[in-house]
């Protein structure tokens, strides 16, 4: 993809722009594939318009073009060859076409992958890390409530309360707030809801061991491994109600 934006600088490629609207719309989907990992906003938007226009569902153009993209920026995230500000800036590409796709997802009824309430724990008002996992997670088919920074258990539990998520995840970027995930869990027991929820909690302080200590199902090291934690508990809650129906 360097090469070939070096190729349009410098004046050798075919063409200074592409016109996505001249692609037939299996090509424009791997256009748009490449769009979003160059985080290019505009051209999302366009191409999410023209291939509604083209008589596409929204939800077909969510999954084969938005989430397959999101599903490549990812991997290269997970394995060390794009970092935070470029997925960033994919993740905000992908925003554009969600802005456009939301609406008409809602208008048929088109059902996520799962629904997940997210926020940055009492005291600490750090939220990059948190705001990249909401968005790789909407990038992967998740409905994503974000409850911001510096929320209190009782936030935590009153937006469960409302949203019915399946996932609740809790960041915390300082040694001094990360306990407080333990205070949100603890609340959950109390109430007699955890059971209800897969906790998934991160943060750069946090671990393995941290985790397991607190209560929470899962340590997550990065927004890669978010979206690949959210999967993987998607489909075991899936597998569970399946045996329970066919018992």
């Amino acid at each position: 993809m360097q090469s070939e934006d070096a190729d349009r600088e410098d004046g050798s490629g075919e063409d200074e722009e592409l016109d996505l609207r001249t692609l037939p719309d299996d090509e424009l989907a791997k256009q748009m594939h490449d769009d979003l990992y160059d985080g290019l906003k505009e051209e999302i938007e366009e191409g999410t318009n023209i291939l509604l226009e083209r008589g596409w569902t929204a939800k077909r153009v969510l999954d084969d073009a938005l989430v397959e993209g999101m599903r490549i920026v990812g991997i290269d995230f997970r394995d060390g060859i794009l970092f935070v500000p470029e997925v960033l800036l994919a993740a905000n590409a992908m925003k554009g076409g969600m802005a456009i796709l939301r609406p008409l997802l809602a208008e048929t009824g088109a059902a996520t992958i799962g629904k997940v309430v997210i926020g940055t724990v009492k005291g600490d008002i750090h939220d990059i890390g948190k705001n990249l996992v909401g968005m790789m997670l909407e990038g992967a088919g998740f409905e994503v409530i974000d409850l911001g920074i510096n929320t209190d258990a009782d936030e935590f539990l009153a937006a469960l309360e409302e949203h019915k998520p399946d996932i609740l995840g809790m960041s915390a970027l300082l040694t001094t707030t990360m306990p407080y995930m333990k205070v949100v869990i603890d609340t959950l027991k109390e109430r007699g809801w955890r059971d209800d929820y897969t906790v998934l909690v991160g943060g750069a302080p946090l671990n393995e061991q941290f985790a397991e200590a607190v209560g929470a199902d899962a340590y997550c090291r990065d927004a890669a491994v978010a979206v690949e934690t959210a999967k993987e508990f998607m489909a075991r809650q899936h597998n569970i109600r399946g045996a329970r129906r066919s018992a």
